[in-house]
């Protein structure tokens, strides 16, 4: 289906991209506030008799127990949004989204390790948006639009990425500058601004992305498809599923692999920042926007750029070995200066793999098993993002350099996996030239 034929298709492109943009946002604006939940201060949460040991294994339970969660309910939301409708499961996902950020604040408020879990557990379980907004826009796209449309999720999520940590860093610090731009300072964040105020303010905009879904995003489901009774373990049936299908398997199994080998890096790597080289929680809330930005950049004019060099087989084949090499290049700044010249190189690499993976997956499904691929294919990348979030938090109490580690290890084996088994003859038609990667 062209994008640009209806006037209902133009609006939906957009409200997808919103949906994703604040999903990056909720997700991203958390990091620098896990900091102040585990360190001696009056935002501490974790009991006072705990280590600070003890409080990175609770942090690594907290992060995980929401992809967990996701890989739970992911696949279920993607087939219900196949039975009835991108745009009601899209809805009461992201109102899902608004309670669980409430649920979050009140437990930093009370101090209450419970309402936090509950929170992020059910955040995960409503969790289903970015699987729906994604088969929205596999709903809309071509074979001439689909990487380009992708590629915008991309950038969505890198600008939210470079938007999300920036707020939460600010949100959370009273009496900082507001605007902090070379040396440059504007404003200052008022005196009732704690580790709760970012949640309230994600609250918030989820709600408002409520609203746009239900004024704005038409449906975009062409034919509502009722596969029967839905399960309550549905998730591990279509993992199984997944990893029956010949032409997803190896897809999906370089899919897990790079999703653990980033989510090894992302969940401690500020926590690392803080150690190694002071950072306060603004600081690492500047730097996970440096890397958004970054992405952004890279999603927008680096990767069309490589898309009209290199088909999509070449580009993967060696972007999972130069992120691995990248990753174990964090180890070598000894100041801010070296680490901001050296950064660069994770999006770099990170920036093309997420645009072409979720390409492949989306065309290897075809039209119609958008919902069901897709929904799948979230719950492989919550399943790898909740094993190694939670497994981070363990690798950090004995090192906190070890996850980074093990990241590098595991993409290196996500690129290996990829070249031994993904073969470019068995890909779509349109994905072994040129021309179907650069558009």
């Amino acid at each position: 289906m062209e994008q640009t034929s209806t006037n209902p298709v133009r609006r939906a492109l957009p409200a997808a991209l919103l949906t994703v943009f604040i999903d990056a946002v909720g997700v991203a604006i958390i990091i620098p506030v896990y900091i102040l939940l585990v360190l001696p201060g009056p935002q501490r949460v974790i009991p006072a008799g705990w280590s600070l040991q003890s409080g990175f294994i609770f942090l690594g339970w907290l992060t995980g127990i929401y992809s967990l969660c996701v890989f739970l309910a992911a696949p279920l939301l993607g087939e219900l949004s196949d039975r009835y409708g991108r745009k009601p499961v899209l809805a009461i996902s992201l109102f899902g989204t608004a309670i669980s950020y409430a649920l979050f604040a009140f437990g930093i408020r009370e101090h209450s390790i419970a309402l936090l879990i509950a929170g992020r557990a059910l955040d995960g379980i409503t969790g289903g948006n970015i699987a729906v907004a994604r088969a929205v826009i596999g709903d809309i796209s071509d074979k001439k639009t689909r990487v380009r449309n992708y590629g915008l999720i991309g950038a969505m999520f890198g600008i939210g990425f470079v938007l999300g940590p920036y707020l939460g860093g600010r949100l959370a610090s009273p009496g900082i500058p507001l605007i902090n731009i070379f040396g440059h300072q504007l404003l200052r964040t008022p005196s009732w601004f704690n580790a709760q105020t970012p949640f309230w303010f994600a609250m918030i905009l989820s709600l408002i992305d409520v609203v746009v879904i239900l004024f704005v995003l038409p449906e975009t489901l062409r034919k509502k498809i009722n596969n029967g009774r839905l399960h309550l373990a549905q998730s591990f049936h279509n993992i199984a599923r997944a990893f029956r299908l010949p032409d997803l398997r190896p897809i999906f199994a370089t899919s897990f692999l790079f999703s653990s080998g980033f989510t090894f890096f992302t969940t401690f790597f500020g926590i690392n920042l803080a150690r190694r080289l002071g950072f306060a929680p603004s600081n690492i809330a500047d730097f996970f926007s440096y890397i958004g930005i970054c992405i952004a950049v890279m999603q927008g004019v680096v990767v069309p750029l490589i898309a009209r060099k290199f088909t999509i087989h070449r580009v993967l084949q060696f972007s999972f070995f130069g992120l691995s090499l990248a990753i174990l290049g964090l180890f070598l700044p000894k100041n801010t200066t070296q680490l901001l010249l050296i950064a660069p190189a994770i999006p770099l690499f990170v920036a093309p793999i997420m645009a072409n993976m979720i390409s492949l997956v989306s065309a290897i499904a075809g039209p119609d098993r958008q919902g069901e691929v897709m929904g799948i294919n979230s719950s492989v990348e919550a399943l790898a993002q909740g094993i190694p979030a939670v497994l981070s938090g363990y690798l950090a109490s004995i090192y906190v350099g070890l996850p980074l580690i093990v990241s590098a290890i595991t993409l290196a084996t996500a690129g290996t996996v990829f070249c031994v088994f993904v073969k470019k003859s068995k890909l779509p038609k349109e994905l072994q030239t040129l021309h179907g990667s650069a558009n």
